[in-house]
């Protein structure tokens, strides 16, 4: 199962979108599972479900932090983290049209709400929303970077 496959399948089980992306590459940032829940729930639904960047982006940011950043704060090393960054969310965009969650749910005819209950997950859910498949999206691009900087097979 790719990286990918599995984000999008823990997103079906309930993580949020940030939760999901994150843990489908915590082998590798030496993080556990249970650590990359608590960090990455409060960037799902956009930040807090405000809407604001995807959460599926801020977890393959995430991931990059601790992949990339060093322990010591430097200028160059900042400057390796953002190009990183910046070129994800550039791949990302041009596969799913922006960064902003806002932007993709109504992208996909949903009426969007901000704060409050998120819906109940079901079959419904799923067919409607394109969450499922944002997730996919940026684990996939997140892993394809790491294949390419060989840090992957």
């Amino acid at each position: 199962m790719s990286r990918a496959e599995k984000a999008k399948e823990l997103f079906k089980q309930g993580y949020a979108c940030s939760q999901a992306v994150a843990m489908a590459f915590a082998d590798l940032i030496n993080v556990s599972e249970e650590e990359i829940v608590k960090l990455a729930l409060p960037f799902g639904g956009g930040l807090g479900r405000l809407r604001l960047t995807c959460g599926a982006v801020s977890g393959m940011a995430i991931v990059v932090g601790l992949l990339f950043a060093e322990d010591k704060v430097s200028a160059e090393n900042k400057k390796e983290v953002y190009a990183i960054t910046q070129t994800l969310c550039e791949r990302f965009k041009a596969v799913n049209g922006s960064l902003i969650c806002e932007d993709l749910l109504t992208g996909a005819n949903l009426q969007v709400s901000v704060g409050g209950e998120a819906e109940k997950r079901c079959d419904e859910y799923y067919k409607k929303r394109p969450c499922a498949d944002i997730v996919y999206s940026a684990a996939r691009i997140l892993e394809e970077y790491l294949q390419e900087k060989g840090i992957i097979a």
